[in-house]
């Protein structure tokens, strides 16, 4: 019910001007508006009190936000038919429910059997605009408000005893409860706006995108014969080749190629490949840029460091005595600011220089790599890509099976569940599940054979680790060796200079006799002899002009170093050359 259709008089002011002269403020409406024109604020309970205004938050009849620590206090009201009696401040606060959203209605319990809609009207008017009341005959009303923050001024009367006039009769008293109440218009207005804030968002965030977006790609126009010969041309073009070429392979993608047209689209492809070399070409020319950078920036960043090096030498032939003596205490106190400063950057700047070398040195060691692999690790690369697609193969198996597994459980449980009606489908299902049974077998047995599989590739895998671990190691022993043997030959060499007459030597040059050192390292290792095309294979590593009649000629002519055996039967029969030389020395 529309409260400006009901006509009511307006509620007595001097009721609300008692109450809050009870309180020393200015008797003044809820919109602000003063009450009583000739009041005096020296009438107030306390003297000495400046006069307050009564709209500061937490200061008017139903104040916005409390506190919850600050205790609220509840004064008697004064209304032309009815009077309000503030609750017992000790009793705990009266129970809400939530809240609900967009809440404008409140529910009003325990009012008076005689209250009339005008005396509702009377008490709730002063909270604000009241749109429409619906009156009980049980002793309640719903109220819905015009404004949502006015429910919260209307929920500050709940508790207050109500007495109409000055009755005392039980139909003219009643204890007030107001709570929020949950109502259909209030929801719909609030889902209303909320689905406009929504689509407001919405439609913000689509400028936004479109803002954003980057502009389609210009459209692809469809194939002619004289479009095609414009491609033609366009494609030959270095500067229109990445347009033209995407023309071409929007028009093979929808099938515009055919047996008429075919030549045509050759020439198109053949002219895109003829493209390739020039790509080349460009990307060698960015690398060389690319390198002389690096170049560039290292040698630069060398001639900073060198300065660098020569201002710290500056600050510490400054600290020296013959000099630190003549300065003052400030000045050497900036001095040795100055000379740690220049260190600490001196030093970034040399790892970052040692940085770049190392980066240098490992791609130069990899290049190494590459360009003479280790037989060895060919064969362990075999292996390792082996053993990872059985473990890929072995996952995908282990998916598939697990499928079968459920298809099969489904299975049983519909055929559990319910019976079938007809036997067509009780045969059809028992074939499914007898198929799903054996490819469920055939899995788990190609599983179990993968599995072997596996653990027989990790075991090689090991096996070739460890052997690879032992060639490395005999390896650095034969480093070590060479170097032993060149220090030999060496000494030898300085024994020979001297002017001492002998028998001729079977070593007549250096070369052989670094041969001979070499070649007795590597015997020495291989206890069972090796074989001249072995012993060559691993010479021609450290020198290719190196030939094996050179190198059995050489082991000829020392048999007190070197000794010839022939080992196997039949077609196995080899030979091989053994280290002698401790043997030798005592019968030489």
């Amino acid at each position: 019910m529309d409260s400006s259709s009901m006509g009511m008089p307006i509620s007595d002011p001097s009721a609300w001007a008692t109450a809050m002269n009870n309180l020393g403020m200015a008797p003044m409406s809820m919109t602000g508006q003063p009450l009583m024109s000739d009041f005096d604020p020296s009438l107030g309970m306390m003297t000495g009190i400046a006069p307050m205004n009564p709209m500061m938050p937490g200061l008017g009849i139903v104040p916005p936000p409390i506190s919850q620590d600050m205790p609220i206090v509840k004064e008697i009201i004064h209304c032309k038919s009815c009077t309000l009696f503030p609750p017992n401040p000790n009793l705990p606060p009266p129970a809400t429910r939530e809240r609900p959203p967009g809440c404008k209605t409140v529910f009003v319990g325990g009012l008076p059997e005689n209250a009339t809609e005008q005396i509702i009207v009377e008490v709730f008017e002063q909270c604000g605009k009241i749109i429409a009341i619906r009156k009980s005959k049980k002793n309640f009303c719903h109220i819905r408000f015009a404004e949502e923050h006015t429910v919260d001024k209307a929920l500050f009367l709940s508790g207050y005893r109500i007495r109409l006039g000055s009755s005392t009769d039980k139909k003219d008293t009643g204890r007030l409860h107001v709570d929020f109440a949950q109502a259909r218009d209030d929801l719909y207005e609030w889902e209303c706006r909320q689905r406009m804030l929504a689509r407001e968002e919405r439609h913000r965030r689509r400028i936004e995108e479109d803002r954003l977006r980057p502009p389609s790609p210009p459209p692809i126009v469809h194939y002619s014969e004289h479009e095609c010969s414009q491609l033609g041309e366009k494609i030959k073009d270095d500067s229109k080749f990445p347009e033209a070429v995407r023309v071409l392979l929007t028009w093979v993608e929808r099938g515009e190629v055919n047996r008429r047209n075919a030549n045509n689209f050759y020439s198109m492809i053949q002219s895109s490949n003829s493209h390739i070399r020039r790509l080349m070409n460009e990307k060698a020319a960015h690398e060389k840029e690319m390198e002389e950078a690096k170049e560039k920036f290292k040698n630069a960043l060398a001639g900073i460091l060198v300065q660098f090096e020569q201002i710290v030498s500056v600050f510490r032939a400054a600290s020296k005595q013959k000099a630190w003596d003549h300065f003052s205490k400030a000045q050497r106190k900036n001095l040795d600011m100055w000379r740690k400063q220049a260190e600490e950057i001196r030093n970034i700047h040399n790892d970052e220089l040692m940085g770049i070398r190392r980066e240098e040195e490992m791609e130069m060691s990899d290049d190494d790599m590459e360009d003479a692999p280790d037989s060895k690790d060919s064969d362990d690369s075999g292996p390792l890509a082996q053993v990872e697609a059985l473990k890929e193969e072995n996952d995908s198996l282990r998916c598939q099976l697990d499928a079968y597994r459920n298809e099969v459980e489904l299975l049983k449980q519909e055929q559990g569940k319910a019976q079938p009606q007809r036997s067509d489908e009780d045969t059809t299902r028992q074939q499914q599940l007898s198929f799903l049974q054996q490819a469920l077998q055939g899995m788990q047995k190609q599983l179990l054979k993968i599995r072997e599989e596996l653990k027989q590739r990790e075991a090689e895998l090991e096996k070739s680790t460890e052997e690879k671990r032992q060639l490395e190691s005999q390896m650095q022993s034969l480093k070590e060796q060479e170097a032993a043997a060149s220090a030999v030959v060496s000494c030898s060499q300085e024994k020979e200079s001297l002017p001492e007459k002998g028998p001729p030597s079977p070593v007549q040059s250096e070369r052989e006799a670094l041969l001979v050192g070499i070649i007795s390292t590597f015997l020495h290792v291989h206890p069972f002899g090796a074989s001249i095309e072995y012993i060559c294979s691993y010479l021609q590593r450290l020198d290719t002009k190196i030939s094996a009649m050179e190198v059995e000629a050489l082991l000829g002519r020392l048999p007190c170093t070197f000794r010839q055996e022939l080992t196997g039967v039949g077609a196995s029969l080899e030979k091989r050359w053994n280290f002698c030389g401790f043997e030798g020395i005592k019968t030489v």
